[in-house]
């Protein structure tokens, strides 16, 4: 996959969204209001747990809090060298890559990502046909949407039916608490991808690249994933109701269709006559 440094289009993209959306946008704001929040929240554990369990407790209580709320960042630490890892792996391999070009074996530098370290031993083969044959395969595994739920040792996949509750509602795993109703924007693939304030996200997955779009998003729906997947993870940062699992959500709901969606229950209600089937 690209690297912002590789093809920043999308970096721009989210610039853009950025000046679109003016203080809907303020990354700073929205973080300073939840940290107002979080103390706020804090503060009324400590005291509860003052009135119900003592002086002691509460000074415990207040002590782990701020441990928490100071050093859970730190998780992201190793992430983050392992990222820096990568990259100069990667810087290595664009120096092999530009090598085989020139030698007339790889069609373009990026076919490199495509082959196995043992292919390119013999100095004298030509590796054009096999990364070609490699990325075809890349790009129709990317293309894929439906992810088994199970997968056996054999290779069987099984895969998880639409679910739905009564009067039509898409039935899912509760990630974020909360409920929100609004129209619904189907995103495939968050670059150049616009989220008016309000809408329901409704995606396959996501990534880090997508968190840009949660600034304004009302509320996440997503096929695939659980309570600790990062949409999951970022919608309650964000504090917005989030329902993940829901199996053909991309399919079954439309782009403007109303929804209800019901994060600690789990739900997706259709709220207008325009439910997919």
């Amino acid at each position: 996959m690209p690297r912002w440094s590789d093809d920043p289009a999308y970096l721009l993209d989210v610039l853009r969204a950025y000046l679109r959306q003016g203080a809907d946008a303020d990354a700073e704001a929205h973080f300073c209001r939840g940290a107002e929040e979080a103390e706020r929240a804090a503060r009324e554990l400590v005291a509860e747990v003052r009135v119900g369990r003592g002086a002691l407790r509460a000074w415990f209580m207040r002590f782990l809090l701020s441990r928490v709320r100071a050093l859970a960042g730190l998780r992201e630490y190793p992430k983050f060298f392992g990222v820096r890892f990568i990259a100069a792996g990667r810087r290595v391999l664009h120096e092999l890559g530009a090598d085989l070009v020139a030698a007339g074996r790889l069609a373009a530098g990026e076919d490199v990502f495509f082959l196995r370290f043992r292919d390119w031993q013999d100095p004298t083969s030509d590796l054009r046909a096999l990364a070609t044959a490699n990325r075809a395969q890349y790009e129709r595994d990317l293309a894929r949407r439906p992810v088994p739920r199970v997968m056996t040792s054999e290779g069987a996949t099984l895969f998880a039916p639409p679910s739905r509750a009564e009067k039509g509602a898409l039935v899912g795993v509760a990630a974020s608490a909360g409920v929100h109703e609004g129209a619904v924007r189907v995103i495939a693939d968050p670059r150049g991808a616009t989220l008016e304030p309000g809408e329901v996200l409704v995606a396959h997955g996501t990534d880090p690249a997508w968190t840009p779009l949660f600034l304004t998003a009302g509320a996440l729906v997503m096929e695939i994933g659980g309570t600790m997947s990062h949409g999951s993870i970022v919608a309650r940062e964000y504090g917005i109701p989030a329902v993940v699992g829901v199996p053909d959500a991309m399919s079954i709901l439309r782009t403007g269709q109303r929804v209800r969606v019901d994060g600690a229950a789990g739900l997706v209600v259709p709220l207008d006559s325009r439910e997919g089937g």
